[in-house]
């Protein structure tokens, strides 16, 4: 049998543990507590290291899939400029230093913070020599709206609440003519946001006029948009006509030529159910569509942005889908 401990060499034995441990604190044998202690701690942040470790080398692991390089602006037989598209590599350091502040184990799904650098093309739109334009960089899952304005203004309130309801932005090519006639208008076009272009002056076939008429035809338009404070980059020539003169004539004043991928004809006044099943028949990554403040698409217009959406594309204006900007980076 078991002996039984007295109770008084049971209070005697916790006297002096007491002791010993008052004496770790503050007597001779303290080194030898604080060791203990300190080997307890080692062996956490190892562990923690080797936790860490592994989160780092995952990263690096991942990272070379989801880089993705540039692509430079190139002319193109068929549809000439194009414009490039920026690259991204993952910032492992960046990566890893905000994973572990907000304590985010590494599940490996979608939700892990990944952070990206952006690496630029070498070549850009601007190191082209001029050339028109007629569509976005296939890569950019991105839809430009090209709204050309030169006569009328009866349809335009219903395609802005339209475009509102969506959250969508456009380009509204203004022709001079129309634009001195209705500054107001103009101005509320602006003020929600949308980009605000040049159409010329009074809607001419630019290929069969000289220089200087040319020179006027934007140059007076250019005026006009520079009074609502505009700092404008297009010009949409009138019905897509130009010349090799339009093009250089148009980079005097600062302005690319653009035209479109897709045309609506809503001038011709379709169905506004055919115009958006075409739309969502033809459309793709870098289209530019072409419409006109028309009844057509004053009833077409939800409907092509919402067959857009549901693509995958996101639609917007002119210099949202021709630039070089991954959309992940400004959504």
């Amino acid at each position: 049998m078991a002996r039984k401990i007295p109770a008084g060499l049971l209070a005697a034995m916790a006297i002096c543990l007491a002791a010993v441990l008052l004496a770790g604190t503050y007597g001779p044998i303290r080194p030898f507590v604080q060791t203990v202690k300190l080997q307890t701690v080692s062996m956490a942040a190892v562990t923690d290291d080797k936790r860490e470790d592994k989160l780092l080398s995952w990263i690096e692991s991942e990272a070379p899939k989801r880089s993705q390089q540039p692509i430079n602006a190139v002319i193109d037989r068929v549809w000439k400029a194009i414009p490039g598209y920026d690259g991204r590599i993952v910032d492992v350091r960046a990566t890893y230093l905000k994973a572990k502040l907000i304590g985010t184990a590494p599940d490996y799904g979608d939700g892990f913070p990944w952070v990206y650098r952006t690496v630029r093309p070498k070549v850009s739109l601007q190191d082209l020599p001029v050339h028109p334009i007629y569509r976005g960089n296939a890569a950019k899952p991105a839809v430009g709206l090209m709204i050309n304005v030169a006569w009328g203004d009866e349809y335009l309130p219903g395609i802005l609440r339209i475009l509102k309801e969506e959250g969508v932005k456009a380009t509204f090519f203004f022709d001079g003519t129309w634009l001195s006639k209705n500054a107001d208008t103009a101005k509320t076009i602006i003020a929600q946001g949308h980009e605000a272009s040049n159409h010329a002056y009074t809607h001419p076939d630019m290929s069969k006029l000289g220089a200087e008429r040319q020179r006027q035809e934007i140059g007076k338009t250019e005026k006009l948009l520079k009074q609502l404070g505009v700092k404008n980059v297009w010009f949409a020539p009138p019905s897509g006509y130009y010349n090799e003169q339009t093009i250089r004539v148009s980079a005097e004043y600062g302005l690319r030529t653009v035209l479109w991928t897709l045309d609506t004809i809503d001038w011709q006044k379709p169905d506004p159910q055919s115009v958006v099943a075409k739309v969502s028949r033809k459309v793709g990554p870098g289209s530019l569509i072409l419409m006109h403040p028309t009844s057509t698409t004053a009833g077409a217009l939800k409907g092509m942005i919402r067959s857009i959406k549901a693509k995958g594309y996101v639609p917007g204006t002119v210099s949202q889908t021709l630039s070089p900007e991954r959309l992940e980076d400004r959504l």
